[in-house]
């Protein structure tokens, strides 16, 4: 559909002009000093452009991020929220800011139902009312002041930069746009901005976004008060209370208050530890459930010798394992200020022992059960056992980036805006799409991870920190929902098992088991020796494959230099730099 915009969205306008869409991206990179890897050039620029300016790990991804919410404004930016990992050299210690978004006050278990039943999920997801209160401003802010040395004017010049000269829409923006167009044709405010006469831009196109970059400017000067409170928090309420609807369209308003944007916080949380063939392995923990089934995963693993097993056996025990954790995943972890999750007992040794019995090494299981992980949580207060499992789909659409600095910080981090495209809801006058982060909860209970007010949904999410000796060994991350987790684990798996340098690791196909009825492959896969191999166990592979994940890692070489590697095919191929390349 087309629609007439209203005067008061004129400044969300993209200003369109058509050149060559042509990026030179390098995914890998090595050499010394800083690095940074993402999918997108123009923000490992900017994290590059921060890194000679004399700013470190943090200050350098907070600019990667703030331009990746210009150039991959349907996966990211400040009106979502994420979880940032972080390593503090001096201080030898791994901290992690969780500022994923949260319920608002007035939610209730009952927010995604109707006439006692479960609504659509297209329809929960283009509403108000999916639109979590954003915490990425917030966290961004916590990052800087606790860990950086720069202020957000400094960061935040390259994303100004970028959002007010533009960049030419790649083919995969305008895939992702033409995919969308239905859903950004509803809203006024959105079409305004990325659609022309109801159509995807077209590739070439140099996408403007003079709203974003006057949300940046209002950030530079006043900080998170610039969001929470005043003009951009008006805003965004009355976004998601009123959504910008196209004429003829009817989509439920949320109950986002002020009050819910003024009383947010980010939380600093103990990251997740384990052990894995002697690396130390950091991961985020609830109400992210990453770290907890990467930790649990490698737990059942370690008990193999994988280098010694031929690649088709070896990944059918990192499928079983993989389907063991999702089981125990799905059926405890939520909100650690509303749900207690056993995550010491799920993450024991002990516990991993017990699971690997159930795997048979020569063939694949039916859908597992999950385990009784408070056996073994040492735990005298005796926790409440909640209910069994109620997995269900997540979306994909995140993205990740990286940033290393020359004193030894290390920054690995996740945040998304949740669907492709979020809620669908730009808020008019500042150009970023907000999320539907609220369709992570489960619809229906009882369940550790149903709606509540105030309440953060439990998150796939999982930048990972892995140490070797006490010293960076490499760092990695993906989106892709909770195939982020087995991306994650697999890339783990082939670095560290399968011996593979981290480009091949993070090239290779992915097959990502989250204990459902078939095992998502990505195109190509079916009909390979590997998986002819694993179908002769058991393994059955989803009808339509699909791209998995896209990740980037750095690796901290026993010589003392750097390796940025990002996506070598997937997501239009990622990014790498280096401070200063090897020759």
């Amino acid at each position: 559909m087309t629609t007439n915009v209203p005067r008061r969205l004129t400044i969300a306008l993209a200003f369109l002009i058509v050149v060559p869409a042509s990026f030179a991206k390098t995914p890998v990179a090595s050499g010394s000093g800083g690095a940074v890897a993402t999918i997108s050039e123009q923000a490992s620029q900017a994290a590059m452009t921060i890194l000679n300016k004399g700013g470190n790990a943090v200050d350098a991804a907070v600019a990667a991020a703030a331009t990746l919410g210009v150039t991959e404004p349907f996966s990211c930016g400040i009106g979502g929220g994420g979880f940032m990992l972080i390593y503090l050299a001096k201080e030898q210690r791994v901290i992690s800011i969780d500022h994923r978004e949260s319920a608002p006050a007035s939610v209730t278990p009952a927010l995604f139902q109707g006439d006692g039943k479960p609504i659509a999920f297209d329809s929960a997801v283009e509403s108000g009312a999916s639109v979590g209160v954003p915490g990425t401003v917030r966290g961004w802010q916590e990052a800087l002041s606790r860990y950086g040395t720069m202020s957000f004017k400094q960061v935040l010049g390259p994303a100004i930069g970028v959002a007010s000269t533009g960049f030419p829409v790649t083919d995969n923006f305008h895939r992702l746009l033409t995919e969308n167009e239905h859903k950004f044709q509803a809203f006024t405010s959105t079409s305004a901005l990325y659609l022309r006469d109801g159509k995807a831009l077209p590739v070439g196109t140099v996408m403007r976004n003079p709203g974003l970059a006057r949300a940046y400017r209002e950030l530079a000067a006043r900080g998170q008060k610039a969001f929470y409170h005043g003009a951009i928090a008006r805003a965004l309420v009355d976004a998601v209370q009123h959504p910008p609807v196209a004429p003829g369209v009817r989509v439920r308003g949320g109950d986002m208050t002020l009050a819910d944007l003024a009383n947010y916080e980010a939380r600093i949380r103990q990251p997740i530890r384990t052990t894995y063939r002697g690396y130390q392995v950091f991961g985020m923990p609830p109400p992210s459930s990453g770290g907890v089934a990467i930790g649990e995963a490698l737990n059942i693993l370690e008990g193999y010798d994988m280098k010694a097993l031929p690649r088709a056996e070896a990944e059918h025990l990192y499928l079983e394992a993989s389907r063991l954790a999702f089981a125990d995943r799905n059926a405890y972890l939520g909100d650690p200020e509303y749900v207690d999750a056993p995550v010491r007992g799920l993450l024991s040794k002990d516990y991993a022992t017990e699971r690997r019995r159930l795997i048979d090494p020569a063939k694949a299981a039916d859908k597992a059960t999950a385990g009784d992980p408070f056996l073994f949580q040492s735990d005298l207060s005796v926790p409440l056992r909640p209910p069994g499992e109620h997995p269900r789909a997540e979306s994909l659409h995140t993205t990740h980036l990286t940033v290393s600095d020359r004193e030894g910080n290390v920054v690995a981090y996740t945040f998304t805006i949740e669907s492709w495209g979020g809620s669908g809801i730009v808020v008019p006058g500042y150009g970023f799409l907000l999320n539907n982060e609220l369709t992570d909860f489960d619809f229906s209970g009882p369940h550790p991870n149903v709606p509540e007010g105030g309440k953060r949904p439990r998150s796939s999410m999982a930048p990972t920190l892995v140490f070797k000796d006490g010293k960076p060994a490499f760092s990695i991350g993906s989106p892709g929902g909770a195939t982020i987790i087995t991306t994650v684990l697999q890339t783990i798996v082939n670095a560290i098992d399968l011996r593979m340098p981290m480009d091949q690791a993070i090239d290779a196909p992915r097959i990502s088991e989250r204990n459902g009825s078939a095992t998502d492959i990505e195109p190509g896969f079916a009909g390979g020796a590997d998986a002819l191999a694993l179908e002769r166990m058991g393994h059955r592979w989803s009808a339509q494959p699909e791209e998995i994940g896209a990740a980037s890692a750095i690796v901290f070489n026993p010589d003392g230099s750097v390796t940025a590697v990002s996506e070598g095919h997937r997501h239009g191929v990622g990014s790498a730099l280096v401070q200063h390349a090897a020759h």
